[in-house]
């Protein structure tokens, strides 16, 4: 009985563990091994060529070019939907009329497909489309969106968050819902005004709640491919290209796996550094750091 109850435990973590082996861990050491190998040549019967692939990787301009502009997509995305949803789960929250009617709309785009926005967005993009004949109206000059490289990421970044502020904002709302109304209620007494009520409560309550939307959205935007690969595959310039859409293309497009390897291994250190620089801003008590 004893021998039972102290195997039960791993019986209990064995399913969680088989999936992690079979899904993540195989697939990632198939890949690092990949990456020492030169598919460029002979795709069926690779030579070994150890760092070969990596050193070729970081001296390409497109690579370096596409690790900035997956940083540039971080930068125009993640600061906007940890901050924007907050805000509107904050307005949403208050004794207001039809809130489960707004709670609806902006929660619609979230369970439309992103390849069914992505399109809508493209056909918005358009040298003749919706956006630039509202600009027409009021004598603006049309904008190519998704034809000039110093606009196209930031047209691409905008279905993103489009997609994504009616996800962030239920997870605020549910958070919200946690925070005792008498603290706010006490706040009142002391004469607090409504935005230092939320910044002397609200906030640090959220703390949390806001690591957890940092970091999903964080991966997320690092994942990016859906967006760019229906509006602008990459172009204009490669000024959309990011390092997920450089493996794809590398992959499946020049079956070269070991090139695309060297990146996937490369993407990993990436989400495995910022993972770990979220825990340290947003979590270091958490973990005793």
């Amino acid at each position: 009985m004893l021998k039972e109850l102290k195997i039960a435990p791993y019986l209990f973590i064995l399913p969680a563990f088989l999936l992690l082996g079979i899904f993540f861990f195989l697939p990632f050491f198939q890949t690092l091994i990949m990456s020492f190998f030169d598919y460029s040549k002979d795709f069926y019967h690779p030579e070994f060529s150890f760092l070969l692939n990596y050193k070729e990787l970081f001296s390409s301009k497109i690579f370096i070019k596409t690790v900035f502009n997956t940083f540039y997509f971080l930068v125009l995305c993640v600061p906007f939907l940890v901050i924007f949803p907050l805000f509107i789960a904050i307005l949403i929250d208050q004794k207001i009329k039809f809130k489960n009617l707004y709670k609806l709309i902006i929660y619609i785009p979230v369970v439309v497909s992103i390849v069914v926005v992505a399109i809508a967005f493209k056909w918005l993009y358009q040298p003749d489309g919706l956006l630039n004949y509202f600009l027409g109206l009021f004598n603006f000059e049309p904008v190519e969106w998704l034809y000039n490289p110093d606009v196209a990421m930031i047209s691409v970044a905008l279905v993103t968050i489009f997609k994504g502020i009616g996800y962030y904002m239920m997870i605020y709302l549910s958070a919200l819902m946690g925070i005792p109304k008498e603290l706010y209620e006490a706040a009142e007494i002391d004469g607090a005004s409504g935005f230092k009520k939320h910044l002397a409560i609200t906030i640090p309550h959220l703390m949390p709640v806001i690591a957890l939307v940092s970091t999903i959205s964080l991966m997320s935007a690092l994942k990016v491919f859906v967006e760019i690969y229906v509006m602008t595959k990459g172009g204009p310039l490669n000024s959309t290209k990011t390092i997920v859409y450089y493996i794809y293309e590398k992959a499946f497009e020049s079956l070269d796996l070991g090139l695309a390897s060297c990146a996937c291994v490369v993407l990993l250190f990436l989400v495995t550094a910022i993972s770990v620089i979220n825990i340290v801003c947003f979590e270091r008590d958490k973990y005793g750091l």
